[in-house]
């Protein structure tokens, strides 16, 4: 049901006074992702009428086949907040280095820089499954006034001012945290408009459910295995079940609304895991623990890692608390 029929942009004017620094740019900024959401939105859902599927041709710094809509959807969001002169630095999966936004009348004035996945899980797009945009805001840390330098994006992710995603599936959603709980939107695409549908979004403190590719099961670290085989147990009104959409966005949200745990954890072709710390697990892990979950390496907090560099990867582990724990019981005892 959507809540009372309440918009996002009243829901954004409403709470603006709950940020610690109430200067109205969070809230600006929050509407300009809105915006880019719409439009991308639009493309994805007739990506199967045009020439927009299928690979662009590049290599993305990862050394990923970039998908058109990728590219698409990077230059929707960067475009759409730099010309509403809110952020002073941006940096995205897709770009090789960070962004530095001046805008003449401001001079390095704005407070807010932006870490963005524009299209995330984009292999599933031309097999029609959901796919999504993750994004985390932080406050520059160098002074107002100068460029933004790195460091400004290196950032602890127990800083986040506020992170969130939209998913582009059956439906479209944009759920999003400012450090005061967790909200999920719907859009109705007759009109434009994303209505308050799932308020105050928590993980149960259990769940039956784990997301995990298990087609690489042979290469993953013994602990994750063992918690594979537990969960497979039949006995302690187990067995788990296993629901893997391969886009993160969407698994994350599933697991949210009827409990589980998302793995992605290290593996001999992956030593470093695969998920990046900045565009996805930040935001992710700022996500689970204001809905109540926990966000762990395997070992200890994923918003307590400093980066040291912008596209970082670190194993991930996600979602209810109580399953969490567990898993990282097994890394422990089998490290």
């Amino acid at each position: 049901m959507l809540h009372q029929h309440k918009t996002l942009g009243e829901f954004i004017n409403e709470n603006q006074h709950a940020f610690k620094y109430t200067t109205g740019e969070l809230s600006s900024l929050i509407n300009s992702i809105r915006l880019a959401a719409k439009v991308v939105n639009h493309e994805v859902n007739k990506a199967g009428l045009v020439d927009i599927t299928g690979a662009a041709g590049d290599v993305n710094v990862q050394g990923e086949a970039q998908q058109k809509l990728d590219v698409y959807a990077n230059d929707r969001f960067i475009q759409t907040m730099i010309n509403r002169n809110i952020v002073c630095g941006i940096t995205s999966e897709e770009e090789d280095d960070f962004i530095v936004v001046n805008s003449k009348d401001k001079n390095h004035q704005n407070k807010y820089v932006v870490l963005i996945d524009p299209l995330d899980g984009s292999s599933n797009i031309d097999v029609n499954v959901s796919v999504g945009t993750i994004f985390s805001i932080y406050r520059r840390i160098t002074p107002i006034g100068t460029p933004v330098t790195k460091e400004d994006f290196l950032q602890e992710g127990k800083h986040q001012v506020a992170a969130g995603y939209i998913i582009y599936g059956t439906s479209t959603m944009l759920v999003y945290s400012t450090g005061h709980g967790v909200n999920g939107f719907t859009l109705n695409p007759a009109i434009g408009t994303f209505y308050l549908s799932h308020p105050n979004m928590e993980f149960p403190e259990d769940g039956n459910i784990y997301s995990v590719n298990e087609g690489n099961y042979l290469e993953f670290p013994e602990g994750i295995k063992k918690y594979i085989k537990y969960c497979q147990q039949i006995e302690d009104d187990r067995p788990y079940t296993s629901r893997y959409i391969g886009s993160l966005a969407s698994d994350f949200h599933r697991n949210m609304i009827k409990g589980g745990i998302y793995m992605y954890p290290k593996s001999t072709k992956n030593p470093e895991g695969k998920l990046r710390l900045l565009y996805e697990c930040n935001p992710m892990a700022f996500l689970a623990e204001q809905a109540n979950g926990k966000a762990s390496d395997g070992y200890k907090r994923i918003l307590d890692i400093k980066p040291t560099q912008l596209h970082q990867r670190v194993p991930f582990i996600c979602g209810s608390r109580n399953m969490v724990d567990k898993a990282e019981e097994f890394m422990k005892q089998y490290s």
